[in-house]
């Protein structure tokens, strides 16, 4: 992961086109007419042996013959000049990039050289520079605040504040003409191509801090590297809408499953469910993508979900009001007091109920007045105002009436204009005051929803599981040593007792479960259990033991277990005879007749790895396809947002005299499969079907596990898209008499974070960041507070404050370079707190976790009037440099 040199691809000063032309209807003829007619503000330097002089500018005929090394090259060459061009500008001193030319995968140097395809010869020339490459098979970039037109774009691209990343150069042009016939301007239009070097977590991370960019929208097709997305995603949602359109949805062909979860995890559905956990939204057409910009664009913080519905026609109200429910949208219960004084509001006969319908003859004052109301209803968290146009009353009069209540509220208030010229004023009102404004009721309610969910993905992205579960050392040791034992003996697919055997270990609920391996040994278990029980038949090959009547329940005799046990054996030979027989699972009967039959499984996606499957279970759970998919490591916000996310939770929740379910044991085992399967990086797909859950608590009855060979060369955690919070990393040290915690930063740490900031004084802010700050904005403070574990750390020192809330005293920073060579670090103290040692304990804290890391250095910088600092990093070993830029002080150290 790295933004080295991005500035210079994407906010060049100067660009030189390697490969310039004026061949009609050439690449160098396009992206020469491009960069001119961008009015670039920087210099071009077209580059080509065959001209002097191209558009006015004069061309020179190689790298070697530019006078300066341009910040920006674009390259449109064939394959096999580009390692030797791509070398010559890094010597030059060009640090950027952008490869239009194709097919350098199937291009391949000669032997003499190692038969290297083009591609890795480009890397390989690029890499002692740090020359970043965009494509090759790029259709290129523009960034229109620099003029900068870097594409085979038919189009240039208005200014604006939106960046659009998009793994298509096609759908480039297409989506430009649509953004530029409804006014819609960006910051960066970026074509990724084949994504040799820059990909889309490159891209995000610049974007994510990028200035000139309030929004990102994303087009993507695939995914190889699914931490470093998730990182990047993650980083760039917690600053700033984030929104994807991914295409693929439906998959070609179905992947081989042993177990019901790897068949019904879709690849998609991972992909979706990596969406929402990295706090991004996900929408499904280009349209879409540009309404819901627009939409968050004007979003107020969302405290809840209820929608109450204002219009001046029963028909348009209705309309809106079933495009909520059937979108699964909560609809306001409007208060007592509310209802009472919308009644006094409405003519005679008219019901004060949501939707609400101001009649036909409705004025802007009876509009201005209703929607006051409705903003004072406690339960209400947002309103949709209708408006159909009618004869006496003029739309742009109703717009002006509520937008300046709209403007103050601290609620949502959206708008829907129906109708076609005669609103466009009103749409214009609306829009001016903050208002998202749509054409339809549906849109409208569409746009609340894409809200919604937007502040449902936020709040997933804060949640930050540990690493550490309650589980012992013993326990875990105990199940990773079965797992180990299965595997020496070749068996791959677990049986349900061996199953249970792993899942026991972990804390889980189980129904008494014992193997055997014929008719007497199936007796005998069921005589140790008691009776009644169930004998089920154990083949590796069978998926849907009832499909083969290889299941008797409710055996109350060992001559029922006896004539049981031969019957179901005789039934496998009969209906599957290719199928191995591995003997008998006797199991306890579990009475439950209020149980729900749920599923929970593990998957393991071929791009983000252990996915987390729940949902309605049983033998029917492939016609009820009611599940949720969710990525590990969980916790129990987590957990139960997954369990809401099916339908079957409605039933959870008790209906007609069933009782509720125990949600709490159901979130439990949720928890713990995540624990599991994030200790013990073997299991690859687990079954739970069912896992019977009541009032009384959830426990498994059936569950079967395949296994595969892991690399154990790496951390266990490293399979896992998202890296949990470490929190092996806690330590409570004595400081000052009390005890101090020093522990990794967590997203809730940000009010803490805030106060800590406030108590620095204004040279103590300085010496950190180099500028005077007065404030923390919301985008720097989710930097501090919400970072990536697996790309940076830090470490606060906290303790309970006077008030009893948490306090931080100081902060230890340190950031990695992509190769772990490098690390850049960071320590600040409270102001009133300097001088008692706290910045040595928190240095060598960051020092201690570097090592542990394998980092090769520790570097660090800062203005020459910071003596602590620089006083203390001597005391700590740190060599002491002066920097190039003059004045400042450069620290390293060596570990």
């Amino acid at each position: 992961m790295s933004v080295r040199n991005l500035d210079k691809l994407f906010a060049p000063r100067s660009v030189a086109l390697i490969g310039a032309s004026n061949r009609p209807g050439s690449l160098g003829a396009t992206l020469l007419h491009n960069l001119v007619a961008g009015e670039f503000r920087g210099s071009i330097y077209p580059v080509s042996p065959k001209y002097t002089e191209l558009a006015g500018l004069a061309v020179v005929a190689s790298v070697a013959d530019l006078a300066v090394a341009p910040d920006l090259a674009v390259i449109c060459t064939p394959p096999a000049t580009l390692p030797a061009i791509i070398r010559q500008l890094g010597e030059k001193g060009t640090r950027a990039a952008v490869v239009l030319s194709a097919g350098l995968a199937d291009a391949r140097e000669d032997r003499s050289n190692g038969g290297r395809s083009m591609k890795q010869a480009m890397l390989d020339a690029a890499h002692p520079y740090l020359l970043r490459i965009l494509g090759p098979n790029s259709a290129g970039l523009l960034a229109p605040g620099l003029g900068l037109n870097a594409s085979v774009a038919h189009s240039g691209a208005l200014p604006g504040r939106i960046a659009f990343v998009s793994q298509s150069g096609a759908l480039m042009t297409a989506v430009l003409d649509r953004a530029r016939s409804r006014g819609i301007g960006f910051s960066h239009f970026i074509a990724l191509g084949d994504s040799a070097d820059v990909d889309l977590g490159d891209v995000l991370d610049y974007l994510a801090s990028d200035g000139a960019t309030s929004s990102i929208l994303l087009y993507v097709e695939h995914l190889r590297y699914a931490r470093k997305f998730m990182s990047a995603a993650r980083a760039a949602a917690r600053s700033k809408p984030t929104l994807v359109l991914k295409a693929g949805r439906v998959a070609i062909g179905m992947r081989a499953a042993a177990s019901e979860s790897g068949a019904l995890a879709s690849m998609d559905e991972v992909f979706d469910a990596a969406i929402r956990r990295a706090g991004m939204l996900r929408v499904f057409t280009t349209e879409q993508l540009f309404a819901a910009v627009e939409t968050l664009a004007h979003a107020k913080p969302l405290h809840g979900e209820r929608l109450a519905i204002v219009a001046n026609g029963a028909g348009p109200g209705v309309l809106a009001f079933d495009a909520l429910v059937c979108g699964g949208g909560s609809a306001a219960v409007l208060a007592r007091e509310t209802t009472a004084r919308l009644a006094a509001l409405l003519p005679t006969g008219a019901t004060p109920a949501n939707p609400i319908n101001l009649q036909g003859d409705a004025v802007p004052e009876r509009y201005r007045q209703a929607l006051e109301i409705l903003l004072q209803d406690p339960g209400t968290d947002g309103v949709l105002v209708v408006h159909a146009p009618t004869a006496t009353v003029d739309s742009a009069d109703i717009a002006r009436a509520i937008a300046p209540v709209a403007k103050g509220a601290s609620r949502n208030v959206l708008a829907c204009w129906l109708g076609g010229d005669s609103v466009a004023g009103a749409r214009e009102i609306a829009s001016i005051a903050g208002m998202p404004t749509f054409d339809t009721p549906e849109d409208a309610v569409a746009g609340f929803l894409q809200i919604v969910h937007y502040r449902q993905n936020q709040n997933l992205l804060m949640q930050v599981p540990a690493s550490v579960s309650n589980i012992t050392a013993g326990e875990r040791g105990t199940a990773r040593a079965l797992v180990r034992e299965a595997l020496a003996s070749g068996r791959h697919l677990l049986s349900d007792p061996e199953t249970k055997a792993i899942l026991r270990a972990y804390g889980m609920d189980l129904v008494e479960t014992r193997a055997a391996a014929s008719v007497d040994e199936a007796v005998a278990a069921a005589r140790g259990i008691g009776f009644p029980v169930a004998v089920k038949i154990l083949s590796p090959d069978v998926m849907h033991k009832s499909d083969v009547g290889g299941v008797a329940l409710d055996l109350d005799s060992e001559q029922a277990v006896r004539a049981a046990a031969g019957r179901v054996r005789k039934r496998l030979g009969e209906l599957r005879p290719d199928a191995r027989f591995e003997g008998f699972s006797v199991q306890a009967m579990a009475r439950r007749p209020d149980g729900h039959e749920l599923i929970l499984g593990v998957a393991t996606d071929p791009v983000f790895g252990p996915v987390i499957l729940f949902g309605q279970g049983g033998i029917a759970v492939q016609v009820a396809d009611d599940h949720a998919v969710a990525l590990p490591p969980l916790n129990a916000v987590l957990a139960r947002e997954m369990v809401e996310r099916t339908r079957v939770a409605r039933l959870l929740a008790g209906y007609r005299n069933r009782p509720p379910a125990d949600m709490d044991a159901i979130v439990a085992t949720l928890v713990q499969v995540s624990r599991l399967v994030s200790d013990i990086p073997e299991i690859v797909e687990l079954d739970i079907n069912p896992l019977l859950a009541d009032a009384n608590g959830a426990i498994v009855l059936d569950a079967r596990m395949r296994l595969a060979l892991a690399d154990h060369s790496a951390s266990t955690l490293d399979r896992l898209a998202i890296r949990p919070y470490p929190r092996e990393l806690e330590e409570t040290i004595d400081f000052g008499g009390l005890p101090l915690l020093l522990r990794p930063v967590r997203p809730e740490d940000g009010p803490a974070h805030l106060r800590f900031f406030d108590a620095l004084t204004p040279d103590d802010v300085r010496y950190r960041m180099f500028v005077r700050i007065r404030e923390l904005q919301p985008s720097q403070l989710a930097r501090f507070t919400q970072i990536d574990y697996d790309r940076e750390m830090a470490f606060i020192a906290t303790r309970p404050g006077p008030d009893g809330l948490p306090e931080t005293l100081g902060v230890g920073r340190v950031v990695a370079d992509p190769d772990n060579v490098s690390a850049e670090f960071a320590v600040t103290v409270r102001s009133d707190l300097k001088g008692m040692g706290l910045g040595r304990i928190l240095m060598q804290k960051l020092i201690d976790y570097c090592r542990s890391r394998g980092t090769r250095e520790i570097v660090g910088e800062a203005l020459p009037q910071n003596n602590r600092i620089i006083g203390l990093v001597k005391k700590l070993g740190f060599e002491v440099l002066r920097a190039d830029e003059e004045g400042v002080r450069k620290f390293r150290l060596v570990l």
